[in-house]
C-alpha cells in the first residue's frame, strides 16, 4: 500500500486529535524520519495543487490535517451563519449523544456511532452547540466535550436535568433517542 495515502487517511481519521510522529511512525511500520519524509511529500503535494484546500499542520507534536488559512474568512463566515436550518441526522445523532454523556471525547462518541465524528462535532462546534471543556488524563490526552449554553437554548431548556429520561440501552441505539423530535418539528414549520 501507498504510504503517503495511508498517512493521508490516518490523518483524516483522527481530525482534530492529530498524532504524533511517533505514533504515525508505529501505525505506518516505518521510521520517523520516513514518516518525516512522507509528511513532506503529502505537504508538498496540498501545497503545489492550488484547487486543494488542505494542509498540514504540527502543532504540539501532532500533525492534524487542516485547510489552508487563506480559507479562514470563508470559514469563518459559515461559522456564523444561523442555524436556522435543521442539523442532519448525524449532527442531531452526535449532540444527543454528548448532551447524554458529557463530558466525554470524540473517539467515544464515535465508538458508540460506530463511524467517525470529527466532522460532525466540528460543525456542532462552529455552531457553538458543543465544546472543549479539558483533556481526558490519559495517553494522549484527547479533548473532553460538552454542550454549551447555545445548546440549552436551541433545544429550549434552562438546564441539563430538563433533558428527557432515556435508558442506557437507548442511548446506546441512537436512533431510539428523539429529544430533538419537537426541534425538528418547529423548524419544519419555519
Amino acid at each position: 500500500m501507498n504510504k503517503t495515502a495511508e498517512l493521508e487517511a490516518l490523518l483524516f481519521v483522527t481530525g482534530e486529535e492529530g498524532l504524533s510522529l511517533r505514533d504515525l511512525s508505529g501505525l505506518l511500520n516505518i521510521t520517523p524520519s520516513a514518516v518525516m519524509q512522507q509528511l513532506e511529500k503529502l505537504s508538498d503535494k496540498y501545497q503545489d495543487a492550488p484547487e486543494s484546500a488542505l494542509t498540514i499542520l504540527e502543532t504540539a507534536g501532532k500533525f492534524r490535517l487542516t485547510t489552508k488559512s487563506v480559507f479562514h474568512d470563508l470559514l469563518q463566515q459559515y461559522a456564523k451563519t444561523p442555524i436556522n436550518q435543521s442539523l442532519s441526522k448525524a449532527a442531531l445523532e452526535v449532540l444527543a449523544i454528548v448532551a447524554y454523556k458529557q463530558p466525554l471525547t470524540r473517539l467515544e462518541v464515535d465508538q458508540i456511532r460506530g463511524v467517525n465524528s470529527s466532522g460532525t462535532m466540528a460543525t456542532l462546534q462552529a455552531f457553538d452547540l458543543i465544546e472543549v471543556i479539558g483533556k481526558k488524563e490519559v495517553v494522549g490526552s484527547p479533548n473532553l466535550y460538552a454542550t454549551t449554553a447555545e445548546f440549552l437554548d436551541y433545544i429550549g431548556i434552562n438546564t441539563l436535568e430538563e433533558l428527557p429520561e432515556i435508558n442506557e440501552a437507548a442511548l446506546m441505539t441512537i436512533d431510539e433517542v428523539d429529544i430533538f423530535k419537537e426541534k425538528e418539528t418547529n423548524t419544519d414549520e419555519n
